[in-house]
């Protein structure tokens, strides 16, 4: 009778014990930047929504990140740890069912009874279930979502790895089409400089210059020469560099001049502050290493209550191996266990303790993630609002320079000023011209810049 009344109780008992489930209740951290950034909103596509190949209007360029998508090796291990995730989430939430296996053995049993000898033998088949956990305070539950969010946090960063990818990729391609533009403008300005140093030369075996002008003039054309050496060099380690990241190891095509496109990126919206949380994947990350260690706390929590088990068995006996299917008895077990922890040297308590650090960590990551992402895109919305501006003073000062020096040569032909005004003015050209190379480079870059910090990249095409 006694028995009998054991399975209500115990019943009831956990279905009371079902109720006491810890589960964490999420919410993200206010975001510690402003609702709006300091630029106005204009009417262009935000940049989550326009793909890169609309983006990036060059179709060289379009090529190359296309390559690089389908042949960099860090993406595809990125991926690969995708794969990884996925299968440890799949590993954990496989603890939650119970795990049923087929049994078959043997025993043979000898034993010595006074001066008789006695020999027993026994076989066995049937299905077992061994200590599966009836996860009542969501113990195994936690963990399976803490491996969940782990997989989700290593899609997120997939994703800002190629977006990182795409923009690395539009970067050295720029700077190696300008480091290109800068070859050919210094090779155009020592065959400019060995010309005036072939007239200045004339002048002095003529007797109408003198020795002073000439090691000028000289000065001047092995200067050019060693930077020209040196753009020749920064050219091949860029275009190296750019071999890397597209990662398929052959030749890459000719490329046009940097200067001559007119249209290299498309122009987008900022939009607000809030939008980051969705587009950028790293702060999407970053959340759900947050939500997987509020699981980890919620599991730790869980290890301080009772854990019960059950191991269960069915199957057949019997005394003779050719008997067991037909003639064998039908046996089985059913073992419930109860684990109440008492004394554990403050091992739960510390486990607690460091789930709990570990979560406080990530949500300080998580918050210095998103005033990243807005210092990034606030960065690069700067820079776009004056660089413009910068370009046309640097095109008035480098027209300037040119007509100097023209006058200047002008002058020193008709003999009324000397070779150092020259000198000077080809220096201050020479620079002019690569000054202005790198500002048009740096509104290219800086379009990049916003580009991914808003989130762009990870879609090629626009979706209808």
């Amino acid at each position: 009778m006694k028995k009998h009344l054991l399975y209500p109780t115990l019943t009831s008992t956990l279905i009371v014990l079902a109720g006491c489930q810890i589960l964490p209740d999420f919410s993200s951290p206010k975001a510690p930047i402003p609702e709006k950034f300091a630029t106005p909103i204009n009417d262009a596509p935000s940049a989550a929504d326009i793909g890169w190949r609309e983006f990036f209007q060059n179709a060289e360029l379009q090529h190359v990140i296309e390559q690089a998508l389908g042949n960099n090796r860090d993406l595809k291990a990125t991926a690969l740890r995708i794969e990884e995730a996925r299968a440890l989430y799949g590993i954990q939430r496989a603890d939650q069912l119970p795990t049923v296996n087929a049994t078959a053995g043997g025993i043979n049993t000898r034993a010595l009874l006074g001066d008789r000898r006695v020999e027993y033998t026994s076989y066995q088949v049937g299905l077992g279930m061994t200590a599966f956990e009836l996860d009542f305070f969501g113990r195994v539950k936690n963990l399976s979502e803490a491996a969940l969010a782990q997989f989700f946090a290593t899609e997120q960063a997939r994703r800002a790895a190629q977006i990182a990818l795409v923009g690395e990729v539009a970067k050295v391609w720029l700077n190696e089409r300008a480091l290109a533009e800068q070859l050919q403008i210094a090779e155009r300005t020592s065959k400019a400089r060995q010309t005036s140093y072939d007239l200045v030369k004339q002048r002095f075996d003529a007797g109408i210059s003198n020795a002073l002008e000439l090691r000028q003039s000289e000065t001047l054309v092995q200067s050019s020469s060693a930077a020209l050496l040196a753009l020749r060099r920064q050219h091949a380690q860029s275009t190296n560099a750019l071999a890397l990241l597209v990662g398929s190891g052959g030749k890459l095509p000719e490329q046009q001049a940097l200067l001559s496109e007119q249209a290299i990126t498309a122009d987008i919206s900022a939009g607000l502050t809030s939008d980051l949380l969705e587009q950028r994947p790293d702060i999407r990350a970053a959340e759900q290493i947050l939500r997987a260690n509020q699981a980890n706390i919620a599991a730790a929590r869980a290890a301080f209550f009772p854990r019960i088990s059950l191991t269960a068995g069915v199957g057949l006996a019997s005394s003779s191996l050719n008997n067991l299917f037909d003639g064998g008895a039908g046996v089985w077990n059913f073992t419930p266990a109860l684990t109440l922890p008492i004394f554990d040297s403050g091992r739960n308590q510390a486990t607690l303790d460091l789930a709990t650090v570990r979560a406080n960590i990530a949500v300080a990551n998580y918050e210095k993630t998103i005033q990243i992402a807005f210092r990034e895109v606030a960065d690069a919305l700067d820079a776009r609002a004056t660089l413009a501006s910068e370009i046309n003073a640097q095109q008035a000062m480098r027209d300037a320079q040119a007509a100097r020096l023209e006058l200047a040569q002008v002058r020193y032909k008709n003999g009324v000023a000397n070779y150092l005004d020259v000198l000077d003015a080809e220096r201050e050209l020479y620079s002019a011209e690569q000054t202005l190379l790198s500002t048009r480079l740096l509104r290219l870059t800086n379009a990049v810049d916003l580009y991914r910090s808003l989130g762009g990249g990870l879609n090629e095409v626009r979706a209808q």
